[in-house]
């Protein structure tokens, strides 16, 4: 339980160093609000009324203890763009990067494992070594680009989706998903290829431990040792991995939404930015931070599910 609370604890002060740093940033970015609001419109004096209906002239930790107290009591402000409470205008967005990271996620997982038991069992053959090199190409290309080429051969070319033209899970929940397939397959792609070569070392490493020929000497196959004694241990350094992989699944979901068209947190965040609308703009960052350090955390406690050794640590 200590250990647990201690990274409850590192989990919260992360959180509030992130909010720090996010809100200061804001601060010291050029441009006013004020002007995207008023358009056409502004005046000096219109612009300092507007600041001061908007309590931006109110010290610096006053806001932000306004902001913080705000944000963690789920009132994330109202925005400066389309005047609606931040929160309504997240609830259609934070669903759609949110399943998309999953399935992203997913992908990672499904893909990875297996392949890299398969290359482990036939380490150093003409096979292994073809798939190595294509596991380092797959891991230097950017997902963007992947998607762009999805987009180029499966959309526009095989015409098996239409390229831009996204379909709401309100509308039809089957076509939504169906639509977010190449999309989380350009992010999974890259971090698949990364897994594959981490679990696959890893593998090779535990495979010369005395608990591996004690398990052979039992009359176990090596597929079955793999499977059964040495996948658990090599998993534990891949776990840690994949909780760092969940913060760029975000990030690459962010970007891809832009490839494919996809409503979600990435467009607004990008036409927040533009339009200095900081209330959503300082409202992901902090939702996108707590998904990563939360799923840091849960990744922390299955470490040590896995490696009972922390604890007594």
């Amino acid at each position: 339980m200590k250990y647990i609370a201690r990274k409850a604890m590192a989990m919260l002060v992360t959180l509030f160093v992130i909010s720090v740093l996010a809100f200061l940033a804001f601060e010291v970015l050029p441009g006013d609000p004020t002007t995207k609001m008023l358009g056409t419109d502004w005046t000096p004096e219109r612009a300092a009324a507007l600041r001061e209906e908007l309590g931006l002239n109110a010290p610096t930790p006053e806001r932000y203890l306004h902001w913080l107290g705000g944000f963690f009591g789920g009132d994330f402000g109202v925005s400066y763009s389309y005047g609606i409470p931040v929160g309504d205008l997240l609830q259609g967005k934070l669903p759609v990067t949110l399943c998309l990271s999953l399935i992203a996620f997913c992908m990672v997982v499904v893909i990875s494992i297996p392949v890299a038991l398969f290359l482990a069992r036939r380490e150093g053959s003409a096979l292994d070594r073809v798939c190595s090199v294509i596991n380092q190409i797959a891991m230097s290309i950017p997902p963007f680009f992947i998607g762009i080429i999805f987009t180029s051969i499966f959309g526009l070319a095989l015409r098996l989706f239409v390229a831009g033209s996204f379909v709401s899970a309100e509308e039809s929940l089957s076509g939504f998903l169906a639509y977010l397939i190449f999309p989380a397959l350009s992010i999974a792609l890259p971090k698949s290829a990364m897994t594959v070569k981490l679990l696959r070392s890893s593998i090779l490493n535990e495979m010369g431990e005395d608990y591996v020929r004690t398990a052979y000497s039992r009359g176990n196959s090596r597929k079955t040792v793999l499977r059964r004694h040495v996948l658990r241990n090599s998993i534990i350094p891949v776990i840690t991995f994949l909780a760092v992989t969940i913060a760029d699944i975000v990030a690459g979901s962010i970007i891809i939404e832009q490839v494919f068209n996809i409503p979600g947190l990435g467009r607004l965040l990008l036409l927040s930015i533009s339009n200095r609308d900081f209330p959503v703009v300082l409202s992901i960052i902090m939702i996108i931070a707590t998904i990563v350090i939360f799923v840091n955390f849960l990744a922390d406690v299955a470490y040590q599910l896995v490696d009972p050794r922390i604890r007594l640590k």
